[in-house]
């Protein structure tokens, strides 16, 4: 996995829309991390996320520990709740772990730019 920060004050360039800003104030308290819950049982919530080229996970807010793993290659950009825009290029089978909870949470988005569907599967911690 490549990933490459846009190096710009926060909050401006193209990637950042009247309408974008207005959905990461609106989606502040949104927790649905994945395109599709397909499992939620003992302490865990289990995520699709199906993004074709083009597609866009809206903003929503990473609240509880959780792991993803992509799997197939693909390219992609997040905005972040602080401004940052990152670029990030994937390979099949990487997987990212984080830590959360209330309190260091954080809120981006998720929009394929590459040509070539993406696919993640996310598992959060509810316990």
């Amino acid at each position: 996995m490549k990933v490459d920060t846009i190096d710009r004050p926060p909050f401006t360039g193209p990637e950042w829309t009247p309408d974008l800003l207005a959905e990461l104030a609106a989606n502040d308290r949104n927790d649905q991390v994945g395109s599709r819950l397909v499992s939620e049982e003992a302490g865990l919530r289990v995520w699709h996320i199906h993004l074709p080229p083009g597609g866009r996970l809206p903003f929503h807010r990473h609240t509880r520990s959780y792991f993803w793993t992509i799997l197939a290659p693909g390219r992609a950009r997040s905005r972040y709740g602080t401004g940052r825009v990152d670029i990030v290029d994937y390979e099949a089978g990487d997987t990212r772990h984080f830590v959360q909870s209330e309190a260091d949470s954080f809120i981006h988005d998720l929009e394929n730019i590459g040509d070539t569907d993406l696919v993640f599967v996310t598992v959060e911690r509810t316990d």
